[in-house]
């Protein structure tokens, strides 16, 4: 419902703080004194004075486009890529990177406060080079046949001509499909009805993993190989239709196939891995929503016995393979039913558990029955920081105390961020 406050055309503000979704967060001017109406603005840092007009006008709050930095942070910087501002796939480049990681740590520290969940006086961070990181992008097709990500404002797409978080190999294959042997992207082909393509490399690009989606049918695959750690077509080895890739992280070898979750940060993942799970040892660990085992196959080396529990197709078959030369035990099913059948069966209580859930992350029930199993210690990935500091209530309002909590920032230049907190039985 729209609010009855007259919406005005043009305004001037002054950005107050920024906003989980990579807004910031900024107040009408009130002639009575009083803070006025709640205003959105993206592409904008906190302290900066700034004109926008008003877009949508919802109940309690405005949501605003910026027209001019009348005067700037700064802490603001010249966007790298040509595209930034009208493509959807990014919203901090206009700030420099420490700068980034501040924001995203006030946001996280702000959220979990409004949840009521104690935090330690400091937020670690895990952080590595912003720029070529991202191992995976997904992409759409124009009618044209131009690949595109999706607008900021809209589902409209936004043909691209670079994208400077991808990884080099994956950014130049994607401006460069009709140059793949045997591709099947050719839009003069009526049954090749692309619409989208995804992409994904190994940790040193030389494997490359190009998945097409048609509007119907299934997809296909093409998997390239390099014969140089300077990957480009010019030093293409083979190709093969293996819906999978291998990545190495941490020195083991991972099948990763397509459609299964894996972290997206290339520059991160060894780092990330150690700090979910070194320094926990034991009898026996769980490791939930496990995936394609990248920390089963690691708690393997410390534990004497780890079940790693998945229920995603796409990822069990992978789970299984990876987990096949070790101690780990796969289990196909979802964490709440391993949870549930666990409390009917009263296993042995588990030395260690992680827990990187989807986005949606615990929910009651699940953190009902982590309270009642009662590990001494818990690591928690989260992916989302409002579901994070729900579930993180739910604990702590039992027995658990959080000793340590790392922002890992896995997305740079977006507002997406990565939350590794380390849990004890008190």
């Amino acid at each position: 419902m729209k609010s009855s406050t007259p919406m005005p055309n043009e305004i001037q503000l002054q950005i107050e703080k920024p906003v989980y979704g990579g807004d910031s967060l900024s107040r009408l001017p009130n002639p009575g004194g009083k803070p006025g109406k709640t205003v959105f603005v993206p592409l904008t840092l906190p302290g900066e004075a700034v004109s926008a007009h008003i877009t949508e006008d919802k109940r309690s709050f405005f949501k605003a486009e910026l027209d001019q930095i009348l005067t700037p942070s700064p802490n603001r910087v010249a966007p790298r890529c040509a595209h930034f501002g009208t493509c959807g796939g990014c919203q901090y480049q206009h700030a420099d990177y420490p700068t980034q990681l501040e924001i995203k740590k006030q946001i996280l520290r702000e959220t979990l406060s409004r949840a009521n969940v104690t935090t330690p006086a400091e937020i670690a961070v895990l952080a590595g080079e912003p720029w070529a990181c991202r191992n995976r992008i997904r992409l759409a097709f124009t009618p044209t046949g131009d690949v595109a990500y999706r607008s900021r404002n809209s589902h409209d797409l936004i043909p691209i001509h670079e994208c400077p978080i991808a990884a080099p190999i994956v950014a130049e294959i994607a401006l460069d499909l009709r140059s793949i042997p045997g591709s099947v992207f050719d839009r003069k082909d009526p049954r090749n009805d692309l619409a989208e393509v995804e992409l994904f490399t190994n940790q040193d690009s030389s494997e490359l993993l190009i998945t097409f989606h048609a509007h119907s049918g299934n997809p296909i695959h093409r998997k390239l190989r390099f014969t140089s750690r300077e990957s480009s077509p010019q030093h293409r080895a083979e190709i093969d239709d293996q819906p999978f890739l291998t990545y190495r992280v941490v020195g083991h070898d991972f099948r990763v196939p397509h459609g299964a979750f894996f972290q997206v940060n290339r520059h991160l993942l060894d780092d990330f891995a150690t700090l979910v799970t070194d320094n926990h040892r034991g009898s026996v660990a769980w490791d939930l929503y496990a995936g394609v085992g990248l920390f089963a196959r690691h708690l393997a080396q410390s534990f004497s016995r780890v079940i790693a529990v998945e229920s995603a197709p796409a990822s069990r078959d992978a789970l299984a393979y990876n987990l096949a030369s070790t101690s780990s035990e796969p289990i196909a099913a979802t964490t709440l039913d391993y949870l549930r059948r666990n409390r009917e069966q009263r296993e042995p209580r588990p030395d260690f558990i992680t827990l990187d859930p989807p986005r949606a992350g615990l929910g009651d029930e699940v953190t009902s029955l982590l309270n009642a199993i009662g590990a001494p210690k818990m690591v928690y990935v989260s992916c989302d920081p409002a579901t994070l500091a729900r579930d993180l209530r739910a604990l702590t309002q039992e027995r658990y105390r959080i000793d340590k909590i790392t922002l890992v920032d896995m997305f740079p230049q977006t507002y997406h961020l990565e939350t590794v907190v380390e849990l004890s039985r008190s």
